[in-house]
């Protein structure tokens, strides 16, 4: 039995949608479970959408419009017959977004962000799934949202794992003994049938919950690369194809911001020693990466680059020690304002961090802080991880560039830095 999970490039247009369609009619003998992802940059427009919605700003309806307008220029080409069930369908997936849009915001932003941004997995797994069909290919949509069930957390909710489980193990395998399964990713449900979300680029982590409950052979996620690099081709000229890794490596880069796989992907594949290719949809004939139990480390040291870093330093106002009292307080807040840290140390007077300059959360976080400590804050930083780095690889990241932190242990390098 094997997962495979298309995100949104893999989804972006009609010829891709073609594409994976091919790629699943390879494998439609097999045991398959298919998560797909929003089309493109969908999510990124649902997101415009809810804000334009929750600051009322006139223009919500607008570009709801234009991404059902991008959606129905992909049906034009996949559907020419104009009678196909498959519209009527996806403008009744558009209605329910509008019921929302009608009414004056009440609840909660998050809660409000995944009933609308959920519409992209929804929209393009039944695009999928018709697609497939008229190609006559053995396929069944099914709703994630019936079988991922997760606490009130919404933007990020916690998978009751137990819940979903019996539910995945019940249900799902008669259905693959028949059909493929094709259904969505990033999303699940609350026990009120309100709909969650686990996440930005939760899709690999369904895919990882889907073949975790169902105790899979493989997972396979299907990228625009070849598979892991040894650093983003937006930075180096010249990349180097990782064909294994080992979970922890996994683990470790995706820790500091590889974006290649979600982290919360990784862990549960390795409590079922459950392996996990990357593989290009480009290219579906080439080996990619695998990640599976193996003592070996990485061939090449590997790169990851963080852009727009803010550098906080915060000290008592006092002038006494950091001790657990204080660090216990400022990751409170750190984590009721939904804030990651990518890179920190303490000394006995100061403790400093590096994050994301994520907005309006960042200003919230830095004005609580500053009621208590004293706080100093640097912003347009980089942040460069190496792991398995030598000096040769530091040396060669540092061009042009000034280190203001640096953090080293057996096998990994950060450099906190500002351009020249």
């Amino acid at each position: 039995m094997q997962v495979f999970k298309f995100g949104g490039a893999s989804v972006k247009d009609a010829e891709s949608v073609k594409n994976v369609a091919s790629i699943i009619a390879k494998y439609r003998k097999d045991e398959l479970l298919v998560v797909v992802s929003a089309m493109g940059k969908t999510t990124d427009r649902l997101m415009e959408v809810t804000n334009n919605y929750i600051e009322q700003t006139g223009q919500a309806f607008i570009l709801l419009d234009a991404v059902k307008s991008w959606h129905q220029a992909i049906l034009n080409q996949l559907f020419p017959e104009v009678k196909h069930p498959i519209y009527d369908e996806i403008a009744n997936c558009f209605v329910e977004v509008e019921w929302i849009l009608e009414e004056e915001p009440q609840d909660t932003y998050d809660y409000l962000f995944d009933q609308i941004v959920s519409l992209g997995e929804i929209v393009s797994s039944k695009i999928l799934t018709a697609y497939a069909k008229q190609e006559e290919l053995p396929v069944k949509w099914v709703d994630a949202r019936d079988f991922i069930f997760t606490d009130n957390t919404y933007r990020e909710a916690a998978v009751d794992w137990e819940k979903t489980e019996e539910k995945i193990r019940r249900d799902l395998p008669a259905i693959l003994d028949r059909e493929v399964i094709i259904t969505q990713g990033f999303i699940g449900s609350t026990s009120e049938n309100f709909t969650t979300t686990l996440g930005r680029e939760g899709s690999d982590y369904s895919a990882a919950i889907f073949a975790s409950c169902l105790n899979a052979e493989e997972i396979t996620i299907w990228k625009d690369v070849p598979g892991v690099l040894n650093a983003d081709p937006k930075w180096f000229d010249h990349t180097e194809l990782i064909p294994e890794l080992s979970y922890t490596d996994a683990i470790e880069l995706t820790y500091y911001g590889a974006t290649v796989i979600h982290p919360k992907t990784i862990k549960p594949l390795q409590n079922k020693k459950i392996a996990l290719n990357v593989r290009s949809f480009l290219n579906p004939a080439s080996p990619g990466t695998f990640i599976r139990s193996t003592n070996n480390g990485l061939p090449v040291p590997s790169f990851i680059f963080k852009v727009k870093q803010v550098l906080i330093s915060i000290q008592p106002r006092d002038f006494s020690f950091i001790v657990e009292d204080n660090l216990s307080h400022i990751f409170n807040l750190f984590h009721h304002n939904r804030i990651k840290i990518n890179m920190m140390h303490n000394s006995a007077i100061s403790f400093f961090v590096s994050i994301d300059d994520t907005g309006k959360n960042v200003d919230a976080l830095l004005e609580e802080l500053e009621k208590r400590y004293k706080v100093t804050v640097e912003k347009g930083l980089e942040l460069i991880t190496i792991r398995y780095f030598n000096q040769e690889t530091i040396d060669r990241v540092l061009v042009n560039k000034e280190i203001i932190r640096e953090l080293k242990d057996g096998y990994t390098c950060q450099l906190l830095v500002r351009k020249l």
